[in-house]
């Protein structure tokens, strides 16, 4: 299948409200602010309406103020598992949620974050899309990105059964500022183009833990559908709104 648009699908769109006081990142999504923002819908398969939905529900957040723009999310998964503790290691071999932001939506120099259960993770930069001849670098960083990682249930134990995991991130603007080919931090009203992905991979248990079943493909989870199983293709990930109104506060 080629890794271009389909005119079948829509992007997305999500308004992104201001936070409305401090948010301690701990993986606790009960901060005043997240409990007011809204939800996105749940996520589908990355292929969208050609495959099942998904068998876990995931739903993320965002929020923003003048220093850090916010992501979480809050994941359903019975049986929580992740390997890897190396950071910039590939965590999609392991199950993650995947961060993608394109500033000023001109589907070239776009960054990347992803994060484990183990709240493990890899960030990189790249000028273009890999279709496009575009080559990552692994060694770019969110200089300053704080992240956490909470998990209901017990990690790397199969014989109980787990409710979920959930993230939650703070990108600072100043690390996105050189890069973002618009303001950094955003003015209300600004647009910006946003997705997100969840990597789910079969496994078979073995003795009090998991192991990844091998030559078996992950499901990608994602919230604004690529049409292809490509997250690189940036003209299909969401909107963005970025508003001035503090979450909780507007009129429905």
């Amino acid at each position: 299948m080629p890794d271009t648009p389909s005119p079948d699908i829509v992007p997305k769109r999500y308004i992104c409200y201001r936070a409305c006081g401090p948010i301690i990142i701990d993986g606790h999504l009960n901060d005043p602010s997240w409990i007011r923002a809204p939800r996105t819908d749940l996520f589908v398969d990355i292929e969208g309406d050609l495959k099942p939905i998904p068998r876990f529900g995931t739903r993320a957040m965002m929020l923003w103020d003048d220093d850090y723009f916010y992501v979480a999310a809050d994941m359903e998964e019975p049986d929580v598992w992740g390997t890897l503790t190396k950071r910039d290691s590939v965590i999609c071999q392991d199950n993650d949620f995947e961060v993608f932001i394109d500033p000023d939506g001109d589907t070239n120099h776009y960054m990347e974050f992803e994060i484990n259960p183990l709240n493990t993770v890899w960030d990189l930069y790249l000028p273009k899309p890999y279709n496009k001849g575009g080559k990552a670098d692994h060694d770019w960083d969110f200089i300053g990105v704080k992240h956490a990682v909470q998990i209901d249930g017990t990690v790397n134990c199969s014989h109980d059964t787990d409710h979920g995991w959930a993230v939650e991130m703070a990108f600072p603007w100043t690390s996105m500022e050189a890069y973002a080919g618009t303001a950094c931090p955003p003015k209300s009203g600004d647009e910006w183009r946003v997705n997100f992905s969840r990597v789910e991979w079969e496994f078979d248990r073995v003795q009090d833990g998991y192991i990844k079943k091998e030559g078996v493909p992950c499901d990608n989870w994602v919230w604004s559908p690529q049409g292809v199983v490509n997250m690189h293709v940036p003209e299909m990930w969401g909107y963005v709104d970025f508003s001035d109104t503090v979450v909780g506060t507007a009129e429905m």
